[in-house]
């Protein structure tokens, strides 16, 4: 199958409407401003120590003040951002040891996830599984990485929805996304998509075949390798680099 099939097998993007449009609801509005800004803080585009404006955010994203300062006191209680009294919001992100606590716990629960989907997923979600796998190989073999990126965050969804756990499902998303930022660039090394899709498929055969052991065995590695990965390519170091000059900032400003 060639470029044009794989690109019509791709699912749509879907459009980006404005935050007060998706939502009416005080509490809804709330969460859509958290939720964008924390994805924002953890794709880079806010940086370490960057200063939050209420009044900005809120034009940005067409609502008024008070959804986004109730966001930002919920980023607060993440530990995204620091609120400084009488002088403003500041981002934080997440430290080496956030990582490190981040990909053990993931790795525990990804393993639990692949063996409730041995027993719960349906007919539907591994048709949609083996779909995944088959664009995650094609467009890893063209080097595609912004593609591989999505169809590896895709993967996961459908695992985590599969184990018919709302509960398990919620905090795998919630850890999910704070490591989004460096699975995309580990996933840009050709050799680490190659090897990632291979587990993936690993990880899709043995739910297949109902063995909730190799399953969860399979899912527990695969995130131990990510890890591994991000600390060979040189990322972690990346982490350290900040934190240092975050600390020296500090310093500086006492």
């Amino acid at each position: 199958m060639g470029d044009k099939d794989a690109k019509q097998r791709m699912p749509r993007s879907a459009g980006h409407p404005s935050v007060q449009n998706e939502v009416t609801d005080k509490y809804s509005l709330r969460g859509r401003v958290f939720h964008k800004l924390r994805e924002d803080i953890l794709s880079g585009k806010y940086k370490e120590n960057e200063e939050l404006r209420e009044a900005a955010i809120g034009d940005e994203l067409g609502v008024s003040r008070t959804p986004v300062r109730e966001a930002f006191r919920q980023l607060e209680l993440e530990g995204l951002l620091q609120i400084v009294p009488n002088k403003g919001a500041y981002v934080t992100g997440i430290t080496v040891k956030d990582v490190e606590d981040i990909y053990a716990i993931r790795s525990l629960l990804e393993g639990l996830c692949a063996r409730w989907a041995t027993e719960n997923i349906s007919r539907e979600q591994m048709e949609e599984m083996e779909e995944n796998i088959y664009l995650s190989e094609f467009h890893a073999g063209k080097g595609h990485a912004e593609q591989l990126a999505e169809l590896d965050n895709r993967f996961h969804d459908i695992l985590y929805e599969a184990s018919n756990s709302k509960m398990l499902e919620h905090v795998l998303r919630e850890f999910h996304e704070y490591v989004l930022r460096v699975r995309k660039k580990t996933l840009s090394d050709d050799a680490r998509g190659v090897q990632s899709n291979a587990e993936h498929r690993q990880i899709m055969e043995a739910i297949k075949l109902r063995d909730a052991d190799l399953a969860e065995q399979l899912a527990n590695a695969h995130i131990r390798k990510a890890y591994q990965n991000m600390v060979k390519s040189g990322l972690y170091e990346a982490y350290e680099e900040n934190e240092s000059g975050d600390e020296t900032r500090a310093e500086q400003e006492m």
